[in-house]
């Protein structure tokens, strides 16, 4: 993994260059654009096509080796997901309207398009909503008629990010030691949803969102809008409660039950906890990509280290 990391100006530059390019691609499809305005960067930048009521997003942070059309493919399944959605009444941000349900790459750039969300003065980005709003969500997925992969995040995110730590800096040899161990023991496991269910014969597997349901909220003026559907795929509904703990896991509980959603199963939940800790190491990977990354990834990999290691 290359260690150098990208400079404030070569931030800076990416951003201003990927903007650019949303204004040209939004151009293209005939939206009205006055002013390019910037609401979020990290992973993805999100802009406002100011006067169009229209954002685009577009993945600046990518795993290692990200093909154009596995990104291509990954952003229609988003928006498939989030068109579905909110065709069934469900509050997530709807794609726009006014250009064609597809992506669109603009020179380097592969890019989505959505309806501009009225948010309430009081959200804060990864603030979090009640995770009683995980099942319902859950609930509204179960009926997805689409065709997802298995657990994409763990199965195509982790591969690169795993093989692109080594000579990382980040690391200690012990650190890597222990995370090739415990990916070696999860992936058998979590490689299919065949070899799943043959660890794991009573769990059952639905579409979920991938990435931590109840972070990846908006707080709007008329409430709480599901976003971010980036990793939607099949699995365990314990994926999405990954790492937050015991009380995430009673707050859901209380709610599955009068949904008819299962209540969250102790083993499973822990081996579950276990990927997404293994996640968030290989997530070290992209520091070169985000450099504000390490720090924010500090407290987790630490508790990583001082937890007891994997045994299946």
């Amino acid at each position: 993994m290359p260690d150098v990391a990208l400079t404030p100006q070569e931030l800076t530059a990416r951003r201003t260059v990927a903007t650019e390019c949303a204004f040209n691609a939004a151009t293209d499809l005939g939206l009205k654009v006055e002013e390019t305005r910037v609401l979020h960067d990290v992973f993805s930048l999100v802009v406002h096509l100011h006067p169009s009521p229209v954002v685009a997003r577009i993945p600046l942070v990518l795993v290692p080796g990200l093909t154009p059309e596995a990104l291509r493919l990954k952003q229609q399944r988003e928006l498939d997901v989030a068109d579905w959605l909110a065709r069934e009444s469900v509050p997530v941000t709807r794609p726009s309207g006014l250009v064609p349900l597809e992506p669109v790459r603009e020179d380097d750039f592969s890019m989505t398009f959505w309806e501009l969300v009225d948010v309430a003065d009081e959200h804060s980005p990864y603030a979090g909503g009640d995770y009683e709003l995980c099942a319902a969500l859950h609930a509204a997925l179960a009926a997805y008629p689409g065709l997802l992969p298995f657990l994409s995040p763990f199965n195509e995110g982790l591969p690169p990010m795993m093989e692109a730590l080594e000579g990382s800096h980040l690391l200690s040899d012990e650190d890597l030691d222990r995370a090739h161990a415990e990916w070696q023991a999860l992936r058998p496991v979590l490689a299919s949803a065949t070899a799943f269910r043959e660890r794991f014969p009573e769990a059952d597997v639905q579409p979920i969102q991938g990435d931590a349901p109840s972070h990846n909220v908006i707080r709007s003026r008329t409430g709480w809008v599901f976003g971010d559907f980036e990793d939607i795929c099949l699995g365990p509904v314990e994926w999405d409660l990954a790492g937050h703990g015991p009380e995430a896991v009673a707050a859901y509980d209380a709610a599955a039950g009068p949904l008819g959603m299962r209540t969250i199963d102790p083993e499973l939940q822990r081996v579950m906890d276990a990927a997404r800790n293994l996640q968030m190491v290989g997530c070290l990977s992209l520091v070169p990509q985000l450099p504000m990354l390490e720090q924010g990834l500090a407290p987790m990999v630490q508790a990583w280290r001082e937890s007891p290691s994997l045994v299946l």
